[in-house]
């Protein structure tokens, strides 16, 4: 406990505690996101199960919260102009899902270009 105490003091009295930047989100393509940017910080998760199980269960497909939408229109370009897979780290959803040290495990079905 006393260690880190004092590693606080001196990490302070360098000038404060160096906290990790904020992610660069790629910009996206389209002219407007199918929902306000706030929606889709916190509750992104939530419509793309939704749209799973319509999907999945009842067969409904190409609605507006569809993961290909999405990739389509936030895909990030490489030095060839083609979109990276999520092995990348400039891809769209491992800018925010590193940052927030959260695992995706959408493309393990899913093709991420």
């Amino acid at each position: 406990m006393v260690r880190i105490l004092l590693a606080l003091l001196i990490g302070m009295s360098l000038g404060g505690l160096a906290l990790a930047a904020e992610p660069v989100i790629p910009k996206a393509k389209g002219e407007r996101c199918v929902e306000d940017s706030r929606t889709m910080r916190t509750s992104h998760m939530e419509l793309l199960k939704h749209q799973r199980d319509l999907t999945l269960r009842a067969g409904v497909r190409g609605t507006k919260h569809a993961l290909k939408d999405c990739l389509t229109c936030h895909a990030v370009p490489d030095a060839q102009g083609q979109p990276v897979g999520i092995e990348d780290q400039r891809h769209f959803c491992n800018v925010c899902h590193g940052y927030a040290a959260v695992r995706i495990d959408c493309f393990e079905c899913h093709v991420s270009k």
